[in-house]
């Protein structure tokens, strides 16, 4: 699936590494493997935030190397005028610095990410362009804008580092207690601490992310609210998630895909970074 691609991927990935250099220099023993809980949690905390912000910092480049995303530095056309012009106006809207705005070739979708409000990065796909016309793009653009205003990239950061936190605790921990009471390992770490952690980490990785997309499926409506309040109307972004409910929205990488536009419900709704469109649409008209 598609949607394990980088920001999860990434953060997996740092943890790993560093779990690794961790092992070698011995600094697992250091921290007491499990016993010594106060400096386990002090470098379970280093090891989960590091992951997540290495992903924050890196998110715009990842994002351009994984949808192809053409940044706009002059605009080649009046399409990429108008759109560098109206997210200039919501960027002013909102507060916030001018994001890069840039165009990627794929189904309707769009996304926002970057470490800071002032420096961000906004795209759109090509397919979302062509289905939708610019009242919806705008308000589309406006949901996007909001995100960056709303601090959701720092935000969904500091989730994912907590949670990679208590991955990376808990499995050292419960992995600890396995190898003393099945394994009967007296001395250090055996063979049942390392074979537990590496399976929790896995399992407790995946309970981990539910988490994370249940408060990213929550922060969505805070950006369709701050898409009507730019546009002084919920009606354009209501009309832009009706039109996305009748189309195959694109598929993005996970590091920005929960800045995206739209995603999937129905099979493993749990891990599903949006809510449904249609209740969606039904919070914008009931805040009419």
């Amino acid at each position: 699936m598609k949607r394990i691609l980088l920001f999860v991927a990434t953060n997996i990935a740092v943890m790993v590494v560093l779990s690794i250099v961790i092992k070698i220099f011995g600094l697992d023993r250091m921290a007491g493997g499990g016993s010594n809980y106060g400096g386990l949690l002090i470098m379970s905390a280093v090891v989960g935030f590091t992951g997540a912000i290495i992903s924050l910092l890196i998110s715009k480049w990842m994002a351009k190397r994984s949808t192809g995303a053409h940044v706009i530095e002059q605009p080649g056309n009046e399409t990429e005028a108008w759109l560098v012009e109206t997210v200039r106006k919501l960027a002013t809207k909102a507060g916030i610095g001018m994001p890069e705005v840039a165009v990627y070739e794929g189904e309707p979708n769009a996304f926002a990410t970057g470490a800071f409000r002032n420096s961000a990065l906004v795209a759109v796909s090509t397919g979302l362009l062509q289905s939708m016309n610019k009242e919806e793009v705008e308000a589309v653009l406006a949901h996007e804008i909001a995100h960056v205003a709303n601090g959701d990239m720092v935000t969904m950061t500091l989730v994912q580092g907590v949670v990679n936190t208590f991955v990376f605790f808990l499995a050292r921990v419960i992995g600890s207690i396995v190898d003393r009471a099945v394994f009967k390992s007296e001395r250090g770490n055996g063979p049942g601490y390392f074979i537990t952690v590496l399976v929790l980490q896995v399992v407790l990785g995946v309970f981990a992310q539910i988490i994370v997309a249940w408060f990213s499926r929550h922060r969505e409506f805070r950006a369709d609210a701050g898409s009507a309040q730019y546009l002084g109307s919920p009606t354009p972004m209501v009309n832009a998630l009706r039109r996305l409910g009748g189309v195959e929205p694109g598929v993005l990488p996970e590091n920005i895909k929960a800045f995206g536009i739209t995603d999937k419900a129905g099979f493993m709704a749990l891990f599903s970074t949006h809510p449904p469109i249609e209740v969606r649409i039904a919070a914008l008209q009931s805040a009419r």
